[in-house]
């Protein structure tokens, strides 16, 4: 015992161990984040077929959950690409060819488990508008259309899996979901009223563009409504069926609880079922009448795959779609990213955006070598998906093997389905797109600012088209966030004494409290009958609430500056001496006075920043920190002490460092910050490591058994660098720091 006592006594009596922190290294950066190695190689390898993960534990349950799932969505799907390609301006079996590569190729590449590629109607009507506007230019194609999407669809798959292969997935996240929802609203008005006059058969009259802007076609179709011919009565009755049956599986889902997965696959096969229906009708009408039928017909649709070939990409084509490239990618990421993300999160998983951009990529490289145009993901169908019961990404290969079957042994019956069935379809899935009120009040409620985004993205679709409304919304989402950042402000705050009580109305049982710092002005929605200790004379908080970086920087230390300075006096009354020598914007009398000086006020002894919501600096943010500190120094009279609480990254240390911040001559460290870590007690031993503690109370490694109470003691280790004092870990630290600090320089 005497000899563990003396080992103690040493431990306590031995020099204090300094941390000294290196500077972060951009060479030891590079080491870390760019150069390969083996190890990230391989994982890189492994990430592009996620199919890696999960294909080996395959079994029978799974199975049978990806089967039904499955086919469920095949029959949904091929009904929804032959209408989808007709928005596309293509022949209805191109819509086949798309379902049948996004589902095929999908599984292979897939980190979510309920996403359906395909055709979808906004991507699709806006590859229609595309091939509308560039076609007069295009006429050798003017027969070939699809050789133009194929073409547009190898492009942006190209410039997709290269953001994915970058990892550049990340600028997703820039899109904000009021944009999205703008985006998708305006999307399905302008589809479902482009669809209308198809719906009603009024569609053929001259001078009738059903591709016009929303409002246009709105008022032109009461100017051509009385050219509504029979299609209106397979149209309107077809489209009340789809809204019937839904309404009434939900219905009987609530009704009857324990049925509510029968209802479910009654409710979503009833595409497939009203469609078999009006075809039945269609052909009971028509199979007489195959030349002149009685109401419009998809007519001919080709078995099999008669459009494999090589993709035709030249400098005539490109240049014509160029312009049409950026709204096409917008709209072929976000619509797939967003629907992939909402049900990771309802499913519990993740999804990794990165790969998400490879599998769209690498399927619209490879989808027109079987005649496929751009697709992407699809929100009706993978809500479907994920309600059927889907298991694994493996139920995609199922869905595909319905479509190749329709694509060989359904053309006869694809022969006499109707387009107003068809454009009912449409408008019956679209109209899911559309924002509901609750959502919309929502938005007002979180961010009327963003309310009003929305809005503004949903009348451009409206009265413009769907491209400048993805521009739009995109674009003043972007702004309001710049603003933010560049008006953002920070608080000056004080010191709150607060205890931990059960309840409000039993009283603290304990005297030990902690100090919280709050802003003075309650900006914060603090209790404003709580007053906050302002810090000691001549010392100011600042606290920084957004990244300290060019965009906000002079409107941060602007706003401290401007405070400080009316709050203060200076340290000389006239610094400058004689007139001559006043600079010309020095406000005040002609000549300054004691009276002139408010010697209420205290003068400027030092500044704490708050960065603990600061992530990065930048140059010009430092530059300007030197330039305050220059003026402020200046105002004062004297060398103005900075201190810096919860610096979080290295590389924001090295940045103050290099501006001259976080340390001086002659200041010290006058506050540790320091653990207490558990060191054996006698350096000659090794240190014990991989230790456990057994029956005995006593660790056990490497065969050495040692006693805990007599082999281990407690060392203060702190936290932080010693060798620059200015840099605390937190407020607490940094005003004591600074109260001993204006202490010493008193005596």
């Amino acid at each position: 015992m005497a000899s563990t006592a003396h080992s103690q006594s040493a431990l306590r009596e031995q020099e204090p161990i300094h941390y000294v922190e290196p500077l972060a290294s951009s060479k030891q950066w590079i080491k870390d984040n760019l150069v390969p190695t083996k190890q990230r190689a391989t994982s890189y390898a492994k990430s592009l077929f996620p199919i890696s993960t999960w294909i080996y534990r395959y079994n029978w349950t799974w199975f049978l959950g990806d089967l039904v799932a499955g086919v469920t969505v095949g029959v949904v799907v091929i009904p929804q690409g032959m209408a989808y390609s007709k928005l596309a301006q293509l022949p209805p079996e191109f819509g086949l060819y798309s379902s049948f590569v996004g589902c095929a190729l999908y599984f292979m590449f897939a980190t979510s488990k309920d996403i359906t590629i395909g055709p979808v109607a906004v991507m699709s009507t806006l590859m229609g508008n595309i091939l509308n506007d560039v076609m007069p230019h295009l006429p050798q194609y003017k027969n070939t259309p699809w050789i133009v999407a194929g073409c547009m669809s190898v492009v942006l798959g190209c410039i997709v899996l290269g953001l994915g292969l970058l990892r550049l997935g990340f600028i997703v996240d820039f899109i904000p979901l009021p944009a999205i929802a703008a985006f998708m609203t305006g999307s399905a008005l302008n589809i479902a009223m482009g669809q209308i006059p198809t719906l009603l058969g009024n569609n053929s009259v001259k001078g009738y563009n059903t591709r016009d802007s929303t409002y246009l076609v709105f008022g032109n179709f009461f100017k051509y409504i009385k050219y509504c011919n029979i299609n209106a009565a397979v149209g309107l009755t077809s489209l009340f069926l789809l809204y019937f049956i839904r309404w009434g599986c939900k219905y009987a889902a609530r009704r009857w609880p324990q049925k509510e997965r029968l209802f479910f696959f009654l409710s979503t096969l009833r595409t497939a079922f009203v469609i078999l229906l009006y075809t039945l009708i269609s052909y009971l009408v028509n199979r007489n009448h195959r030349d002149k039928p009685k109401f419009s017909i998809l007519g001919v649709v080709p078995r099999g795959f008669k459009h494999i070939e090589v993709p035709v990409i030249n400098s005539t084509i490109l240049s014509a779609v160029a312009g049409k490239i950026p709204s096409a990618i917008i709209v072929l990421i976000i619509e797939h990213i967003s629907i992939s993300k909402s049900f990771g999160r309802v499913n519990n998983y993740t999804i990794n955006p990165n790969q998400e951009l490879i599998a769209i990529g690498i399927t619209n490289i490879f989808g027109p070598f079987f005649g496929a145009y751009p697709a992407t993901g699809s929100f009706s169908r993978t809500a479907i998906k994920s309600k059927a019961g889907v298991r694994t990404p493996l139920a995609g290969v199922i869905t595909a093997a319905i479509v190749v079957i329709a694509i060989y042994a359904l053309p006869p019956v694809f022969f006499y389905i109707s387009n107003a069935l068809l454009a009912a379809v449409i408008i019956h899935a679209v109209g899911d797109l559309i924002s509901s009120p609750a959502t919309i009040l929502s938005f007002w409620k979180i961010s009327p600012f963003e309310f009003f985004i929305f809005w503004a993205g949903v009348l451009v679709s409206v009265f413009s088209s769907i491209d400048n409304g993805i521009y739009t919304s995109v674009a003043a989402s972007a702004a309001l966030m710049l603003f933010r950042i560049a008006k953002a402000q920070g608080k000056f705050v004080g010191t709150i004494k607060v205890y931990d009580q059960p309840s409000l109305d039993a009283p603290s049982t304990t005297q030990a409290g902690r100090n919280i710092f709050v802003p003075l002005d309650h900006s914060d929605g603090t209790n404003p009958s709580v007053k906050p200790q302002s810090p000691p004379s001549g010392i100011y908080i600042y606290r920084l609430n957004e990244g300290y970086l060019y965009p906000n920087a002079v409107h941060f230390t602007d706003h401290m500056v401007h405070e400080i300075l009316t709050m203060t006096r200076p340290g000389v009354i006239n610094p400058y001496g004689s007139l001559g020598n006043r600079p010309w914007n020095d406000p005040g009398p002609r000549h300054k006075s004691e009276s002139d000086i408010d010697t209420s006020l205290p003068e400027l002894r030092a500044i704490i920043l708050d960065f603990t919501g600061v992530s990065n600096v930048d140059i010009t943010s430092i530059q300007n920190l030197v330039d305050v500190r220059k003026q402020l120094d200046r105002h004062a009279s004297l060398s103005v002490s900075w201190h810096f609480a919860g610096v979080k990254s290295p590389w924001t240390r090295r940045a103050l460092i290099a501006g001259g911040f976080g340390s001086s001559d002659s200041a010290t460290r006058t506050v540790f910050s320091v653990a207490n870590v558990g060191v054996s007690q006698d350096r000659d031993k090794p240190v014990v490591h991989a230790a456990h503690v057994d029956e005995e109370g006593s660790v056990e490694s490497s065969g050495q058994k040692l006693a805990i109470t007599e082999s281990v003691d407690t060392l203060p280790l702190p936290i932080l660098s010693t060798n620059h004092p200015f840099f605390h870990i937190d407020l607490d630290e940094a005003l004591k720091a600074t109260e001993l600090e204006l202490g010493i320089k008193q005596q």
